[in-house]
């Protein structure tokens, strides 16, 4: 029997280098965008497969076999703006082998570039702009591709696009994702080291989108949208997953985890009513917690929450973030760690205007800070991101595809070298991982967190090879 759609998420890069990239083994995520778009249209009807190449590196030969012995009538590709490349390389390898079959691509970088992909690229049959669950369904069905709307489509007369989608799908009636496609799923997919107490672990999502816009977020597939799953949806979800996978730990990686507070408070009531024995992570922004729900995120099993700082420079921050307020993320942050949560920093180096000084204000500021565990990411303007449609004035961008993953400084500030910000990057890092209590708080994880340990000694030549030419990069 012929399949509907195989949903691929392409690997991003090169089979080889992925198999010891420790940025990878570090901090495996399951595409959850295609297993909800399969178990949506599972429940319609349709037969659909999932390849995750990120997760599983050589798997041309897979694809290809799929292609042949089940004959998709289409291939679905989701693409961030690195990963694009290595997807329209997997549309060629399949349309080679079998050119009857169509290609459709979403993600965030589809949905930043809306036309231009179908103008460059003719090997593409159409992409969808927004979430994918409607828009495929109706693909799928055969429905006339004006009528579509988040579809980019070709005509006789050149291309065209329906127009953006309305809100889409209400999430609480959506199935819960089909993990099952995902091939050694839950093993074969990890949270970063010392982020999690306790193995299996997962990601899921309870909302989608965010109502602000900072400069350098992408906001192209949600805009600046927000809808969220009911807590009784999140609960039975969470249940499912410990029930069904043996899930213990859950990371909900959400935007805006506690944008609606009633929902997060209705959710940790019941959880501490009704234990299911697991904890949790998410993301959070400081304007949306406060002590009353921090004590009783606790209670129910928060383990973590990550909040974006982005930079400790005042200045700096005013010119990228909406509520630039220093005082209060500080705030905000001591009193997760008084609520006993541990607290992940979320920042990132070389932003537009960035300069020694607003670093070396970054790391005063964060150090004097009771911060766990933190993620310095390397500023990278991607197309669906404000701050991308003036960037060529703010400094030299290097704009290269395959290189825009926040792990290079394709942007590079007016005032400032590549080389520079390398190794200030990498001085910030060595400085906090040494810090004496950083170093007290991993010393702790041996028994809050024993599966990330064995993690680390076991991928320890991935990590020196790692630190050696990062050694090398800063000498």
């Amino acid at each position: 029997m012929r399949e509907h759609i195989l949903l691929i998420h392409p690997l991003g890069y090169t089979a080889d280098p992925a198999k010891t990239d420790i940025a990878r083994l570090a901090n495996l995520m399951p595409p959850l965008g295609l297993c909800s778009i399969a178990a949506y249209l599972d429940r319609q009807g349709y037969r659909t497969a999932i390849i995750d190449c990120f997760a599983h590196p050589d798997s041309d030969a897979k694809i290809l076999d799929h292609v042949q012995s089940r004959q998709p009538e289409w291939i679905g590709l989701t693409c961030t703006t690195n990963g694009f490349l290595d997807a329209i390389r997997v549309v060629r390898l399949v349309k080679a082998a079998a050119p009857r079959t169509k290609a459709v691509l979403g993600g965030p970088h589809i949905s930043a570039m809306q036309e231009k992909i179908l103008a460059q690229y003719p090997e593409i049959d159409c992409t969808v702009v927004g979430e994918g669950e409607l828009p495929l369904e109706q693909l799928l069905a055969g429905a006339a591709p004006e009528s579509i709307r988040g579809l980019v489509y070709r005509t006789p007369e050149g291309i065209r696009f329906s127009g953006l989608q309305d809100r889409g799908v209400e999430l609480d009636t959506l199935p819960f994702p089909a993990y099952e496609k995902l091939e050694g799923y839950p093993h074969a997919y990890q949270l970063p080291i010392f982020n999690y107490p306790r193995h299996p672990n997962a990601s899921a999502l309870s909302s989608r989108g965010c109502p602000y816009a900072c400069s350098y977020c992408d906001r192209s597939v949600f805009r600046r949208s927000f809808k969220y799953n009911s807590a009784d949806y999140v609960y039975r979800h969470m249940q499912y997953l410990k029930e069904r996978w043996g899930i213990r730990h859950i990371n909900f990686y959400d935007d805006q985890f506690t944008f609606h507070r009633g929902r997060v408070a209705e959710l940790c009531d019941r959880l501490i009513v009704e234990p299911l024995g697991m904890t949790f992570n998410c993301a959070i922004r400081a304007e949306h917690v406060d002590p009353e729900l921090l004590a009783l995120m606790k209670r129910a099993g928060c383990w973590m929450a990550s909040l974006g700082i982005e930079t400790g420079d005042p200045e700096l921050l005013a010119q990228h973030r909406q509520n630039p307020d220093l005082e209060m993320l500080a705030r905000t942050i001591r009193e997760i760690h008084r609520a006993g949560i541990r607290v992940k920093g979320l920042l990132m180096l070389g932003l537009p205007g960035e300069s020694e000084e607003s670093v070396r204000r970054s790391m005063n500021y964060v150090f004097s800070l009771p911060i766990d565990d933190f993620n310095l990411a390397k500023f990278t303007p991607f197309p669906g991101s404000p701050i991308y449609k003036n960037i060529h004035e703010l400094g030299e961008f290097e704009e290269d595809y395959a290189k825009m993953d926040c792990m290079n400084f394709v942007f590079v500030t007016k005032g400032m070298t590549r080389e520079r910000l390398d190794q200030l990057f990498l001085e910030f890092y060595r400085r906090h991982f040494t810090r004496p209590r950083v170093l007290l708080g991993y010393v702790t994880m041996l028994w809050k967190s024993p599966h990330s340990w064995r993690r680390f000694l076991r991928n320890l030549g991935s990590f020196l090879r790692f630190a050696r030419s990062n050694k090398r990069l800063d000498g």
